[in-house]
């Protein structure tokens, strides 16, 4: 897989998945904004409608799943229904299980740790945090739950809600570009 991808279902938390892509791009990133359907205008959980980058077959041509690097990424936000929307998509779970286990970063935030993440092979001790009460699926395959606004632990990281989404979005970009990546664009955004 090549690319860095924000995957939107209708439903989608906004501040989740707009304010990531935001810091991810302001890091330099190529971060694409991806319709889970065939339809290139998604709607949040909040009534925003947001146009995607691309549709799901236009992401099914550009992504290459010839091998994952740690530069790649799939990113998950939360928000009710997006969440369930996401976790139910049996082939973009599959390849969400592919893209990690082979190494690539795996990012979700507010309810996507506990209803996508769960579904990830292997996740035995690592550490993650979530929206409160959304945990219960991670814990059961062996997770470690710690309350804070974000948790990197490996290829896995993981926000806990709308008011965390930037401190998320910089530790994906740390996970990518590096601490010092992450570091520069805390200070240009004066936080």
């Amino acid at each position: 897989m090549k690319g860095i991808w924000v995957f939107l279902a209708e439903g989608f938390e906004e501040t989740e998945a707009l304010a990531t892509w935001d810091v991810l791009r302001r890091g330099g990133l190529d971060a694409k904004l991806v319709s889970i359907t065939e339809d290139r205008m998604v709607t949040g959980s909040h009534g925003l409608q947001v146009m995607a980058d691309l549709v799901r077959s236009e992401f099914k041509e550009e992504v290459c799943l010839e091998g994952t690097m740690i530069e790649d990424a799939m990113v998950f936000p939360g928000g009710m229904p997006g969440t369930k929307n996401l976790a139910a998509d049996k082939e973009l779970m599959d390849l969400m299980r592919l893209h990690f286990a082979e190494g690539g970063t795996l990012a979700a935030i507010c309810a996507a740790p506990g209803l996508v993440v769960s579904q990830a092979d292997d996740i035995r001790g690592k550490k993650f945090t979530c929206y409160d009460g959304c945990w219960d699926l991670t814990l059961a395959k062996g997770a470690e739950y710690v309350k804070s606004p974000a948790v990197t632990d490996g290829n896995l990281v993981t926000g806990r809600g709308p008011g965390c989404a930037v401190e998320f979005g910089l530790a994906v970009l740390a996970r990518i570009k590096g601490d010092a990546a992450a570091d520069r664009l805390r200070k240009e955004m004066m936080l």
